[in-house]
């Protein structure tokens, strides 16, 4: 009996001690766990109030795109904290050291008691650019896998450690390539004195004084299709002052324009980074800016096409789409070497019919094209499918293919059939017999339908001449969504229904879908008045053109 107590007791000791082991196996991991969130959730608002007070506009990286090293400890890192404006980088334990020790890029002088023309360099040592060569010895720099050669943050010169000399220290920086471009900030400080003493005689202020400075600024939509605008922003702060940055999530373009009017007359150009959407955005800003009688200050536009269908962009020259193939600072190239043209603006009043005319009409600016049918309406069904799911559509091939379905959709079902049934159609107060149609386009600019020139067709018969900036518009008839994709590989014509200066268009009965520039809304019986409404000034570049465009260039 003894020996069945003592046991049964050990048994019961083992018993514990497996229970107390299984506990701490089970609990121990999970509590390393927690602390290593704690310290980590603690680490990340120490860091982001570090960033929120910082002048640096830091961002945080798990891992640099290429060898990096610490500006604070000369250590090599993989991930850690770098600004978007200077370059800077650093490791996470470092950041509070690099805030406190190293100045960011002014975006304007203050206090300082140099000449009001003129700045020293502003070096950075460390993580040089690849590739790149001393302005001393001409050899690259860079090459060494350590913290070394130094880097101005405006001219963008780089310079080996033992090249640099006390007179690159003190002297003037030239602002390198782009200083054409570039807003100094010792102009900025001088402009801001001047206006607090209400003196408005810029024309000597340098450089507004000199002939060639073309200012730039550059307005990008972080939201446009292949979500590029984050990095490009970044981009384009290292290489410009960042006060001559913007992002058009954060601020509208009618309040970053005003820069404009502390900037020489008819010389700013604006680089817009978006689609054809934003594009529109910022000129009814320009033309918000004719409203308040800074028409003087308008600046030209270039476009940077992030958009799904850029058919602006294309037909100015500036492609189709950019997936960061060309480096910015070529994009900078482009933009000081492009020819300024005006770009027709198109006024769409529609008219609801009924309700005794007390409803106020639908206006809406146009720059690129109006149409009614089968391509609004899978326009109308990409918009209502991305409201619904916005997080699938961030990719233009996504896109697209999401166009393409309900393209192939319609050629199945054909919801838009009987169109000239349906309207009547006047161009410049001519009534137009319609054929039988599915849709209607009316067009201002050479491109249709991400890249199709619709006017054009085959190119196999004659048209009239279509320009962007004759004040006639283009109208055409399709037979459905079929024939859309016919003329989009070139085995179909569209239905060339004639050229306006103004466009009228009855719907007379049901409800169809209609679309302005690729915003859709489906609309019952109405009118639909197109009449010319201002000039934009744009900016053309000449680049490399394919095949298909030297063929068409006479059209345009």
């Amino acid at each position: 009996a003894g020996m069945e107590g003592s046991g049964g007791a050990s048994r019961a000791v083992a018993d514990w001690r497996l229970a107390l082991w299984t506990l701490c196996s089970v609990l121990l991991p999970v509590l390393i766990t927690a602390w290593c969130s704690f310290q980590r959730s603690r680490r990340q608002l120490l860091i982001r109030d570090i960033f929120r007070k910082s002048k640096h506009d830091w961002h945080y990286t798990d891992l640099f795109g290429q060898p990096s090293y610490c500006c604070v400890c000369a250590q090599h890192i993989l991930r850690g904290a770098f600004c978007g404006c200077c370059g800077l980088r650093v490791s996470e334990r470092c950041l509070k050291k690099a805030d406190q020790r190293f100045l960011c890029k002014e975006i304007m002088m203050r206090g300082t008691a140099r000449a009001p023309s003129s700045m020293p360099h502003h070096w950075i040592r460390g993580n040089v650019p690849l590739c790149s060569c001393c302005v001393v010895c001409k050899q690259q720099c860079g090459t060494q896998p350590k913290l070394c050669d130094y880097r101005c943050v405006w001219c963008q010169y780089t310079v080996h450690d033992e090249c640099m000399v006390d007179c690159l220290r003190t002297e003037d920086c030239t602002f390198g390539e782009f200083k054409d471009l570039i807003i100094p900030p010792y102009y900025l400080s001088t402009i801001n004195q001047m206006r607090k003493e209400k003196r408005t005689s810029y024309e000597k202020v340098v450089p507004y004084c000199r002939k060639h400075w073309m200012p730039v600024m550059v307005l990008a939509n972080t939201r446009s299709g292949n979500n590029m605008g984050e990095i490009l922003l970044g981009e384009f702060k290292m290489l410009l002052n960042p006060v001559q940055v913007f992002d058009l999530s954060k601020i509208a373009p009618a309040k970053a324009l005003q820069l404009c009017t502390w900037l020489p007359c008819n010389a700013v150009r604006v680089l817009v980074c978006g689609g054809d959407g934003t594009v529109g955005w910022v000129l009814d800003a320009i033309d918000e800016m004719k409203i308040k009688g800074q028409e003087r200050y308008i600046p030209q536009v270039a476009i940077l096409p992030l958009g799904t269908g850029n058919d602006l962009s294309n037909t100015l020259g500036w492609g189709a789409g950019y997936a960061g193939e060309v480096p910015v600072e070529q994009i900078l190239r482009n933009v000081m070497e492009a020819d300024g043209i005006k770009l027709d603006r198109w006024k769409v009043q529609v008219t609801n019919k009924g309700y005794y005319n007390l409803r106020k009409p639908k206006v809406f600016t146009m720059n690129n094209y109006f149409s009614i049918g089968p391509d609004a309406l899978m326009a109308l069904n990409f918009h209502a499918h991305r409201e619904k799911t916005p997080s699938l559509f961030s990719s233009r091939i996504i896109n697209k293919a999401v166009y393409f379905f309900y393209g192939t959709k319609d050629c199945l079902v054909q919801e838009c059939k009987d169109l000239n049934k349906k309207v009547e159609l006047e161009l410049d107060g001519e009534r137009i017999e319609l054929p039988n149609l599915e849709g209607i386009i009316v067009l201002n600019i050479g491109y249709w339908g991400g890249g199709c020139r619709l006017w054009e067709g085959m190119g196999d018969e004659p048209y009239p001449l279509a320009r962007h900036d004759d004040g006639l518009l283009e109208v055409v008839g399709v037979h459905g969504s079929f024939h859309c994709a016919q003329i989009q590989v070139k085995l179909a014509n569209p239905v060339r229904l004639g050229q306006a200066h103004t466009v009228r268009l009855i719907l007379k009965s049901s409800k169809m879908p209609m679309q302005v520039d690729g915003e859709p809304w489906a609309q019952g019986p109405c009118t639909v008045t197109i009449t010319h409404k201002t000039h934009a000034l744009m900016l053309y570049h000449s680049g490399e053109q394919t095949d298909d465009d030297d063929a068409s260039s006479l059209s345009e």
